[in-house]
């Protein structure tokens, strides 16, 4: 036995080493050779002599230091917001006696964003508040212009909004709800419960949230280029440099590298939030007591942030439903007709849907190795902290600085425009959320199961193949969503990627944008939004079917393919 356990562990350390150097060669490949090759460009003249000329050109530059504060004012601002509307959101769906199916349907507003590409809540904001916007024509005229800080400062809220709320939603889920009875028990005052229950504990997770927007509304592109106007943003200024009329690489890849500072200070900030996380040693999940006034002014805050989402994205099912907007608000259907007949839209349409499945299967495949090199492994620690490491990396860098990498690394190789360097760009971009849901999963699982599996006589593969997969198939298929409907709606990384015959949904709105296809633009904005949808309601159903609640199937089906007896292994965990 001790014969065959030797020759497991020295299969196992084979299989595993193979896992670590294949990741960690392709992450040095797509991550850290194009992030070099930014660097070398922003040292580099036209005659390729190094010099530090591009540095003070641009550091000299009172334009650049403008769109520099103009992004860290917007950002600052909008993450403020963000976080405070989502934290209510949160408290209220843990500390009310809200209905169940109202809450559900809370979430689903709330969460409604995420389906749709960056770049549409600027037009989709200026097409409702602007002066002949569908919210202005029913309200009256804003006070002020929708183009500018006003309308990057609207669009970016709705943009954090459901991350924020998302970090927070799972923060409540850990907060034990006796310390309200014993605070009370104790004569504290109102103001004094609400602190110790609901904001201490999850002090460190609402400066996660703040910070996590700061760094989202900053980083991004879709938004400033869609609304912004004369006001000057660092995404803009970066995108303006590197494929204007006249491009400056070395520009460029300056301030490119100056982005890379305040995201690298955000995830040192997350870091250091982490400490102020407060935990239990035992949860209670038991039910809020009945309050009339606090449920009845939740129910009306939730009316108000259901009425602000709705009212910025309901054009979107407006406008290509009327003859001509504002003009002619008469309903047709021919407006969608004409624009769905262009075989152009349905190709631009099948290379998302086929560059966003790519990246899901090739994105989970990697990440979920990654994390069996993390979670399932007898490695040196140091392997480990590798992976931690990539992740933390690919979760700093801004999409445009990885997409301005690809382009100067892949200039002039067979990658270069082609849906391949697309599917790369957008893996690693997307890295670190599955392969951290995967290690979580992963590490929650019965540790002896390989161990169980080599005095069977199944080889590491087999076991991770028969017993680890089927039992973590409901993260799998949460990681295979976050992929597909990252691919389907980013535009930061792959705007400097795309050409005429890799074209997407979004670069396509944005070439739309310039010849004011409005019509056109919600339409794609529609497809992105039905096809995350139904991606979305597929993979939680089999997920589910997977989970199967009493688990009984699944853990017959481990016992089996073990050999052992029911009592001999411990419960089966498979959350993320």
């Amino acid at each position: 036995m001790s014969s065959l356990t030797d020759r497991f562990l020295g299969r196992e350390r084979f299989e595993l080493k193979l896992c670590f150097v294949v990741v960690v060669l392709t992450l040095a490949a797509i991550l850290i050779y194009p992030l070099g090759c930014v660097l070398f460009q922003s040292v580099i003249d036209a005659k390729g002599s190094l010099t530090g000329g591009n540095y003070s050109a641009v550091l000299n530059e009172p334009r650049f230091w403008r769109a520099l504060g103009n992004s860290f004012t917007v950002s600052g601002i909008s993450a403020l917001i963000a976080a405070f509307l989502a934290f209510w959101c949160a408290w209220g769906l843990h500390f009310s006696r809200i209905p169940a199916s109202i809450k559900k349907l809370v979430q689903i507003v709330v969460l409604l964003p995420l389906f749709l590409p960056s770049i549409t809540y600027g037009f989709a904001v200026i097409y409702s508040f602007g002066r002949l916007g569908l919210v202005s024509q029913l309200f009256g005229v804003l006070p002020f212009s929708i183009y500018g800080f006003w309308g990057l400062l609207i669009s970016d809220v709705i943009y954090t909004l459901p991350p924020a709320f998302l970090i927070l939603m799972n923060a409540f889920h850990y907060v034990d709800r006796n310390v309200i009875t014993v605070s009370r028990l104790m004569g504290d005052s109102p103001l004094r419960t609400f602190y110790v229950s609901s904001l201490r504990p999850i002090a460190g997770a609402l400066c996660a949230a703040f910070i996590l927007s700061f760094f989202l509304s900053f980083t991004d592109f879709g938004i400033p280029v869609s609304i912004a106007g004369q006001y000057e943003v660092i995404a803009t200024e970066l995108y303006t440099t590197m494929m204007g009329a006249v491009p400056d690489f070395g520009r460029g890849a300056v301030i490119a590298m100056a982005m890379l500072v305040p995201s690298i200070a955000s995830v040192l900030l997350l870091k250091f939030a982490e400490r102020f996380n407060f935990r239990y040693s035992r949860i209670n999940y038991r039910a809020p007591e009945r309050n009339r006034m606090r449920d009845a002014l939740l129910l009306a805050y939730y009316g108000l942030i259901a009425m602000m989402l709705l009212a910025v994205f309901a054009v979107m099912f407006v406008v290509p439903f009327v003859e001509q907007w504002p003009y002619k608000p008469v309903f047709t259907l021919e407006v969608l007709k004409r624009i769905l007949s262009d075989s152009s839209i349905w190709e631009v349409y099948a290379h998302s849907v086929g560059v966003a499945l790519a990246t899901a299967v090739v994105g989970t495949i990697f990440c979920y190795v990654a994390a069996l090199v993390n979670a399932r492994s007898q490695l040196l620690g140091w392997c480990r902290t590798t992976m931690d490491s990539f992740a933390m990396l690919t979760n700093t860098i801004p999409g445009m600085v990885l997409g301005i990498g690809f382009l100067f690394a892949m200039s002039g190789t067979p990658l270069a425009n082609t849906f391949l360097i697309i599917v790369l760009v957008n893996v690693v971009h997307f890295f670190t959320s599955p392969y951290l849901m995967a290690a979580s999963a992963l590490s929650k699982m019965n540790a002896g199961w390989e161990t169980t599996g080599a005095l069977m006589g199944d080889t590491w593969s087999q076991t991770i193949r028969r017993v680890v997969i089927p039992n973590s198939a409901p993260t799998l298929w949460q990681m295979f969503e976050y992929m597909f409907v990252s691919a389907m709606v980013t535009i930061s990384a792959v705007v400097f990627l795309s050409g005429a015959r890799t074209m997407l949904i979004t670069t396509k709105i944005k070439e739309l944008q310039y010849f004011e296809k409005f019509e056109e633009i919600f339409v794609l904005s529609l497809l992105i939004f039905f096809t995350n949808a139904a991606v979305k309601l597929i993979c939680d159903a089999l997920a589910a079917r997977a989970k199967n609640p009493s688990q009984s199937g699944l853990i017959k089906k481990t016992l089996a393919r073990l050999g052992l007896a029911r009592n001999t292994l411990s419960p089966i965990s498979t959350g993320a």
